[in-house]
Formats: C-alpha cells, structure tokens, sequence
C-alpha cells in the first residue's frame, strides 16, 4: 500500500503564532497533536502541521505555499493576512504582477495569485506547494505518493492527488543531493503492518534513510537530499 501524505509540517520555536494565523486565514480548525498543531485540510486540500522545535534552521525555505484569488479576491486575502500578522516581502517584483509575496509570523513565505490564475483552477484556496527541486524529485514524489504527474516539461513538474485540489510543484532547480535536515517537510504515514515495506520501497524510488528511527517515525530524505518521514497511521 503506498504510504498517505498526512501532513506538510512546519518546525517553529513558537508553533501556536503561525498556526493560528494560517487557522484564521485559511478557515481551519486547530487540532493539538502529539506536541504539535494540527490544521486538517478537506480530502482535495494539504495538511499542515505545526510542530515544537527547540531551533529552526535559518535560510532559504525549499518550499512555500500558494494561495488562490478565485473564491476570495487577492487584494482581500493581502489585506486579512496582513491584519493577522504578515509582513508584505519585496522581492523586485514589477507593479503590474499578478501575485503578491508575504511572510507568515514565523517567516514562511507564501504568494497571494490574482484570480483567474488557469494554473490553479479548481484547486481550492490552498492551490499549490511550490517546491524548489529536480524533476528527479518530481518524479520520485510522484511515484511515492501515488499521485499522478499534472506537469512534466522540461525540468519542471508538478503533482497532484487523484482527487484533485492542491498541487504540489517542483521548479526544476539542481538541488544538493546530500540529505539535510528542514524546518519544512512532507510528513507521510502508512499502516504499522507495512511500514518497514514502505520505508523499502521508497528507499528502491531512490529515497535515502537518514539514521535509525524516532520512536516508530522514520527519517529519510528525497532524491534531493530534502527530509521528510513516514510513520504508522
């Protein structure tokens, strides 16, 4: 059985600050999980996870979220994210784009896309993980989740469940390849009866174990070298 995205989780020194501006701006309820903050998304929408950390690693984050002005228009999502916390970045971005960039109270970035954006039509008001990475990466995610490819062109690709909603995207930048640990990373679960079997099989994908296991959590990293983990559930 090929294991479940369960969450996408973010650490944070301070986990309650962003989730509770992602709960309120995204309309989610907050659900307190083994030491960490939990925001269900529908069947359709990702998971975040927000998770106790004594430190987080400072630097460039190798993904951030997109947020979609079809149902709600950009300039109202700016104005509330705002309000809640956000700080608008400069990024050079010229007058007449069509996103805008923000922060999160802890610093993640995420874009607020102008209606009509045919992209991320129909896939809800989280309508993308954009993620810097290989079409290695993109290919391996792909085949780990079980989701099929929605864009594979040049070095770029992109993925998205079976049952729509929220992509996940891979801009087709060279990655280091060498594992490293993130405050960022794709949390996956599968059944205890068939989690040594899964931890294989994405080893066999091109996965990489990264030391023993944390309690029943696995550590591995991506084609990339990018952390994530597969545990019971």
């Amino acid at each position: 059985m090929t294991a479940r995205l369960r969450a996408l989780a973010f650490d944070s020194v301070n986990p309650e600050r962003p989730a509770t501006f992602w709960a309120r701006l995204l309309d989610r309820l907050v659900v307190r999980d083994a030491g960490a903050l939990l925001l269900p998304g529908a069947l359709d929408q990702v998971t975040l996870r927000f998770v106790a950390a004594e430190t987080v690693e400072v630097g460039q984050n190798p993904l951030h979220l997109h947020l979609t002005g079809d149902d709600v228009p950009l300039q109202d999502t700016v104005v509330s994210a705002l309000g809640l916390g956000a700080t608008e970045l400069d990024l050079g971005n010229p007058p007449d784009a069509d996103f805008v960039v923000l922060a999160d109270p802890d610093g993640n970035e995420f874009c607020v896309l102008e209606g009509g954006n045919s992209w991320v039509a129909d896939c809800g008001f989280l309508g993308e993980v954009a993620c810097d990475g290989s079409r290695a990466v993109g290919v391996f995610w792909s085949a780990a989740l079980g989701w099929p490819l929605v864009w594979d062109s040049g070095a770029e690709t992109a993925v998205q469940s079976p049952n729509g909603g929220t992509k996940i995207s891979w801009g087709g930048e060279e990655a280091p390849t060498e594992p490293r640990v993130s405050r960022q990373r794709f949390e996956l679960v599968t059944p205890q009866a068939e989690l040594v079997a899964e931890v294989t099989r994405l080893e066999v994908l091109g996965a990489t174990v990264m030391g023993t296991p944390v309690g029943r959590t696995h550590r591995l990293a991506d084609p990339d070298g990018n952390e994530f983990t597969v545990s019971p559930g």
